[in-house]
């Protein structure tokens, strides 16, 4: 009785299979490796506290009004003279470190992300250029690569700043100076590859503006290792912002940034006043260590050659 009823049950309709995207499959490529998605939420996490810092800062650091002399060099915890606490100290004018190094991170972020935006369109379109035209083209672009990679780039920009002097549109161009042999180089290497290929030699045949097979035929393929150098050089670009901000050449006193909060309190850590150079400092360290873990993943997922 039991088999007639199973045979003449309705058959269940078949589970139809699930579409595997691109991004679904980049995104599952990149979940596996557990501390690039640290890094991803912690860079997050940082992103968000710059994003919302005049909304969740205690204190705005920069605003004379909320300022009072007398709290400056307080311990970390320590409750100043208007009964409010400071978790992570005071700087030698009185400004909450933790408001400071939110406000840093508005600065850092943009500095970096920016003139790595910029580095990358001026990089990549002549990297473009010097592979699809070739000969003196080519010649003459590349030679300005590695003239500009032969010196170093803290030494660079520093000869930029002392020109421009400080400001931070004059520390964005002296980083897009800076950055952009590396992608040209990046997107050359690749674009040489790819302008072999048939879909070129269509485009071609077919007449199409030189413009059009650059940036619509061309570039998309040379995507997958121009996001992994753009991604390193977000990080390197907040390291250098820092290092010129700490040696007095970058941004001005009256903004504030992770470079120029470790600078002010470099004169006390001598003196055991640790905590005005040593957060800023580790909060500059983590937004790099965590840039750097994404972009490490993200090469192993856009070339599985590279993957160990």
């Amino acid at each position: 009785m039991s088999d007639v009823a199973l045979k003449g049950a309705p058959a269940s309709a078949p589970v139809p299979a699930r579409v595997e995207t691109p991004f679904r499959r980049f995104v599952s490529e990149f979940c596996e490796s557990k501390v690039a998605v640290g890094g991803a939420i912690v860079f997050a996490v940082i992103a968000l506290v710059a994003i919302f810092a005049p909304w969740i800062a205690p204190q705005n650091p920069y605003d004379l009004a909320q300022l009072d002399i007398m709290d400056g060099r307080m311990e970390p915890g320590t409750v100043g003279g208007a009964g409010f606490t400071y978790w992570l100290g005071t700087d030698d004018q009185g400004r909450d470190m933790m408001s400071g190094i939110m406000y840093g991170l508005r600065i850092s972020l943009m500095v970096g992300a920016g003139s790595a935006l910029i580095a990358c369109i001026v990089g990549a379109s002549l990297g473009l250029l010097a592979a699809y035209a070739g000969k003196k083209t080519d010649t003459v672009i590349m030679r300005l690569v590695d003239l500009q990679l032969s010196f170093p780039s803290i030494l660079v920009a520093l000869m930029i700043l002392a020109f421009l002097g400080k400001g931070i549109m004059n520390v964005v161009i002296a980083l897009v100076i800076v950055e952009w042999a590396y992608y040209a180089r990046t997107v050359r290497g690749t674009a040489l590859v790819e302008r072999r290929r048939e879909y070129i030699e269509a485009a071609q045949c077919l007449a199409l503006p030189t413009h059009r097979i650059l940036f619509r035929h061309l570039l998309p393929n040379c995507l997958p290792p121009l996001i992994v150098v753009a991604t390193m050089q977000v990080a390197r670009a907040i390291a250098l912002e820092a290092t010129l901000s700490f040696l007095g050449l970058g941004v001005p006193i009256t903004e504030p940034s992770l470079g120029l909060l470790i600078a002010n309190g470099y004169e006390y850590m001598l003196s055991g006043k640790y905590w005005i150079s040593f957060y800023p400092g580790i909060a500059l360290l983590i937004t790099i260590v965590s840039i750097n873990l994404m972009g490490d993943q993200l090469r192993d997922v856009l070339n599985p050659r590279l993957k160990k």
